[in-house]
């Protein structure tokens, strides 16, 4: 049995003739591919010899396909497209194309959309495309190349990680609720305005009993005010007037410098803890990848 290797015609015969085809042309075919028209027409006459069938009509300023010659196009070009396609997906993989981030919903609302058309304008060649989930994701397991975490670096042995910030925890309201209620003027008069309750089910997240522990309040019966499990939601109803809320640094900075938010109190509750860009020690990072890595740290 002879291989393929003797029964297929050659790569770059194919090309002249897909395009020659499409173009209805020796001379457009050879502009296109950087080749004369004579040797286009020397690599169209070695093919038809190779396969023993004439797959064009020559007329006098163009050529056309015969009715073998049109069938075989159609598959030469299915062909074609799909190994090109496959090129293209490899190459993609090798510098990164684009670039997943796994991220909470917070802190793609908050951080990362006012930073997106920074980050276009200083990556432009770079598709980022945020993944969002209301846990943690193992992005080891779904190929993500990085990820946001809050947390410390001892948690996630498998993962590098790089600081984005640290944690730090404020009370913020909105201004229709200062102009509204006013701003408590001690730490017992903030226990008795509406609370909103961060209740994350997946990530821990610090409590108001917590907050005010770190004040050294002694506070009782917190458990009113309104309970949300997400934290954008919670900044949403926060701007809406609907009470005070645990603001985290990070995310809010930008919404108090624009006055939708107000600080309530000057005590800050720190932790120790941080958020972090982290990727898979397992592997590494393409280069478009590490352009996003580097970007995100530099934001910090």
């Amino acid at each position: 049995m002879r291989s393929l290797r003797h029964l297929l015609p050659s790569a770059g015969s194919l090309i002249v003739f897909e395009a020659a085809g499409r173009l209805s042309s020796f001379t457009a075919a050879g502009r296109e591919l950087g080749m004369t028209q004579a040797a286009v027409s020397y690599a169209i006459r070695g093919l038809e010899d190779q396969l023993g069938a004439k797959l064009f009509q020559r007329r006098h300023r163009h050529v056309s396909l015969t009715e073998a010659g049109e069938r075989f196009h159609a598959d030469v070009s299915l062909g074609l497209s799909h190994i090109r396609k496959s090129a293209e997906d490899l190459r993609q993989v090798a510098i990164g194309g684009h670039v997943t981030l796994a991220a909470s919903t917070a802190f793609a609302s908050f951080w990362m959309m006012p930073r997106l058309q920074q980050f276009r304008d200083e990556l432009p060649g770079v598709d980022l495309r945020i993944q969002t989930a209301d846990r943690d994701l193992d992005i080891i397991a779904e190929e993500i190349p990085l990820g946001v975490r809050g947390g410390e670096p001892k948690d996630w042995p498998n993962y590098h990680a790089l600081p984005l910030a640290d944690e730090e925890i404020f009370p913020v309201a909105g201004a229709s609720y200062v102009t509204r209620f006013g701003l408590p003027d001690s730490l017992e008069g903030l226990a008795s305005h509406r609370l909103i309750h961060l209740e994350e089910p997946f990530r821990e997240a610090a409590s108001w009993d917590e907050w005010f522990q770190s004040a050294g309040a002694k506070t009782t019966d917190l458990g009113r005010g309104l309970r949300i499990n997400d934290y954008a939601l919670v900044i949403q109803a926060v701007m809406e007037g609907q009470g005070i809320a645990l603001g985290w640094r990070h995310l809010a900075e930008r919404l108090l410098a624009s006055g939708l938010l107000v600080r309530v109190t000057g005590h800050t509750m720190t932790t120790g803890k941080g958020f972090y860009v982290v990727w898979p020690k397992n592997q590494e990072l393409a280069e478009n990848a590490r352009k996003v890595r580097d970007w995100l740290v530099a934001q910090a």
